[in-house]
């Protein structure tokens, strides 16, 4: 598997940058990740960091090195990430979860498949041309695609994200089979709501990961100003083995079986990756939602 990388995250006019990302890759398999952890709610970077941990520490425990069913791998993982969030907030007794959009994708054989939760972004560019990319968990998104008719304001809020006390809505697309030169890139919301979408493929198309990538989130940092929200993106792109040796990218065939490069920081947060049962997790969300329920009683 070869392919060529690039990650940067830049802080725009927040007072912190609660976005986090990273990947990890097998011989045969690479698992690329990226949260924004949601203002509004505590402890936003907690629970973006709790998502890669998670999700990277089950990959790294079923990726052997192939992961036997990429679908499912992704659909649990997510709702695990969710449950460590959960379980958090109610070890530390809070009165409102910290919450985090996620993006992730699982680059195996010659497939992209990938989910998300959230607004935080995936695009695929092919030859020049926008491919395919998520739709966000947003009413916007889900009236400029038909689903719902909104009358009302603030229609970019989010219907669901990982940490809230409801269960999670996500979605899953592929595999979708990867050509040479296909770029994917995970990005969060404060660099698309900066820069359209035809702008972002500009960018992307013009040069390799390792120069658009820079270019387009210096961009987007003008475009947002002194209030602009955190630019955060991950890219890559795919070779193919006859095509690799002129290129300077990374390539797993080196690797052993059994061994994992990884960008994601272990060990910062005790992630607790063992399953939790639907009772505790069910617990966990009733004791959140009475300590919400007593605290709003006070004020009234």
């Amino acid at each position: 598997m070869k392919f060529s990388v690039f990650q940067v995250s830049r802080k725009g006019g927040r007072e912190k940058n609660e976005d986090r990302m990273g990947y990890c890759y097998t011989r045969e398999s690479g698992l690329f990740v990226l949260a924004d952890g949601m203002g509004g709610h505590p402890e936003g970077e907690v629970a973006a960091q709790l998502a890669l941990q998670t999700i990277s520490a089950l990959y790294q425990k079923e990726a052997r090195p192939l992961v036997r069913d990429t679908t499912e791998f992704l659909s649990s993982a997510l709702m695990a990430a969710h449950h460590q969030v959960i379980r958090y907030a109610s070890e530390k007794g809070m009165l409102d979860t910290p919450r985090t959009t996620v993006v992730a994708v699982i680059l195996q054989g010659t497939g992209a498949t990938w989910v998300h939760c959230g607004d935080s972004r995936l695009y695929v560019v092919r030859d020049g041309e926008l491919l395919t990319r998520t739709r966000d968990h947003s009413y916007l998104e889900q009236q400029n695609a038909g689903v719902i008719k909104l009358e009302r304001l603030n229609r970019n809020i989010l219907f669901t994200c990982l940490g809230s006390p409801s269960k999670p809505v996500f979605d899953i697309a592929g595999p979708v089979v990867l050509q040479q030169g296909d770029k994917l890139m995970l990005c969060s919301d404060g660099l698309w709501g900066s820069l359209t979408d035809a702008e972002i493929v500009r960018h992307m198309a013009a040069n390799g990961v390792s120069e658009a990538v820079p270019e387009m989130v210096e961009h987007a940092l003008r475009n947002g100003g002194q209030h602009g929200d955190n630019v955060t993106v991950l890219a890559m792109e795919w070779e193919t083995p006859d095509a690799f040796e002129s290129t300077h990218g990374v390539s797993t065939d080196s690797i052993m079986d059994g061994v994992f490069a990884s960008t994601i920081q272990a060990g910062v947060l005790d992630t607790g990756v063992e399953d939790l049962d639907d009772a505790a997790i069910e617990r966990s969300i009733a004791e959140i939602n009475e300590a919400i329920r007593r605290s709003a009683a006070k004020k009234v």
